[in-house]
């Protein structure tokens, strides 16, 4: 399959390196600031995009892509106020689109543990936390990570306050700690990243897995967790 990586920076750096163990042949590179239409130009034929550039060129790059009818994954956070209108978009142009915070299979399952945290202590005396940790170089905060979390606890019914805090320093890769704290016990789930080519050999599978799909998608879809 032929791909075309959309930013370059650590991540699409990462993808670029790791995308022939997956099975792909880089046919282009569009840097943060070159327009799709023109790292195209001379790549011939594309199957599918990484997106991993700058939250406010998401909505124009992937307006161009649907415009070429070319799937794409998209692993940039904090465009998310888009969202609704972007899938109005794909669903017109008929492509696929698998969007996701985090790329980890591990990640992933630890959502569906929170989860079923979340949904036996809805009804007890017990507080709740998100803690996220990333390297000083990452823009958004809380996590796209720590939003999906907190996002899934409330799906789970957890209706009380949950307090999210964030730290930025060094190099850290990404850790993220969910804690429930009651009367005589705490219970604290974490994930912890040691190395962010976790999240580029997941979003290389995630494009593998988008071939030949249409509509918009999440890790959930393609790891099949109910």
């Amino acid at each position: 399959m032929r791909l075309l990586v959309v930013g370059h920076g650590r991540m699409g750096q990462l993808v670029e390196k790791l995308a022939p163990e997956h099975g792909f042949e880089v046919a282009a590179i569009a840097e943060v600031h070159t327009p799709i239409p023109v790292a195209l130009e001379a790549a011939g034929p594309v199957d599918v995009a990484i997106e991993f550039s700058l939250p406010e060129a998401v909505p124009k790059n992937v307006a161009a892509l649907a415009a070429r009818h070319i799937n794409v994954v998209i692993g940039t956070t904090g465009w998310q106020e888009h969202e609704t209108a972007l899938r109005s978009l794909v669903d017109r142009a008929g492509i696929g689109v698998l969007a996701s915070a985090n790329f980890s299979i591990g990640m992933n399952i630890f959502r569906f543990l929170v989860e079923q945290a979340s949904r036996t202590f809805m009804t007890t005396d017990v507080g709740a936390w998100i803690h996220e940790a990333h390297h000083a170089a990452k823009m958004d905060a809380p996590s796209g990570t720590a939003r999906l979390l907190f996002d899934a606890m409330r799906l789970a019914g957890y209706g009380r306050s949950i307090d999210v805090s964030s730290t930025r320093a060094g190099h850290i890769p990404g850790t993220h700690v969910v804690g429930f704290d009651g009367p005589a016990e705490t219970v604290t789930l974490t994930h912890t990243v040691r190395d962010r080519a976790v999240f580029a050999h997941g979003a290389l599978e995630a494009a593998k897995w988008l071939n030949g799909r249409r509509g918009w998608f999440s890790m959930r879809d393609m790891i099949n967790i109910s």
